[in-house]
């Protein structure tokens, strides 16, 4: 038996507030999967890279809350999927990652892509945290499922720092609130 895949464009909007159910918002421009989805400082959605079956995307979109719809932003500087995206603290957005070790920084105020110092690794499903001091701790995912690594967003450079004591990948990493960031699950 033969599976049929669909990536789609649709989007939906849960309104807790209102107690209301689910209810369909503005479509993407284009199918994803394997995309990162990221609260820019307006409160507006990026929407960046992913996948559609058969090629990764370098594009990227931007959804709107109080208007429910898309618009198209400036493309990436590569194709990625299964990446981070992480909000710095200066407002702009650091895309880490994706079957690479490269990284790019998204300026939402001028809706363009930089590129930043490199991982000291190709990684992907791996995942990225931002902690107090405004640094990123990405760790593990395929490639180099037990390394970690530091994002100084001051000087766009990478640190490795100690390795995991097992390989992760589809884990989860939470920032606790005295600065700890805890390591969950995953598979080897």
């Amino acid at each position: 038996m033969q599976a049929n895949i669909i990536i789609l464009t649709i989007s939906v909007l849960f309104e807790y507030v209102s107690g209301k159910n689910w209810r369909f918002t503005g479509n993407m421009t284009v199918p994803r999967e394997y995309h990162t989805a990221t609260m820019l400082i307006d409160g507006k959605i990026l929407v960046a890279g992913g996948d559609a079956v058969s090629s990764d995307w370098s594009t990227a979109e931007i959804y709107d809350p109080t208007l429910g719809h898309w618009t198209t932003t400036g493309n990436m500087n590569c194709t990625r999927s299964m990446h981070t995206a992480s909000a710095l603290k200066h407002g702009k957005i650091l895309i880490a990652g994706g079957d690479t070790d490269t990284a790019e920084l998204y300026d939402p105020s001028t809706g363009r892509w930089a590129n930043t110092g490199n991982m000291n690794h190709a990684r992907f499903l791996h995942t990225a945290s931002v902690l107090s001091d405004g640094k990123v701790l990405v760790v593990g995912g395929m490639s180099q499922d037990q390394t970690a690594e530091l994002y100084d967003p001051t000087t766009g450079q990478w640190t490795q720092t100690d390795d995991l004591n097992y390989s992760r990948q589809y884990h989860t990493a939470t920032v606790l609130n005295d600065g700890r960031v805890l390591v969950v699950g995953g598979t080897v």
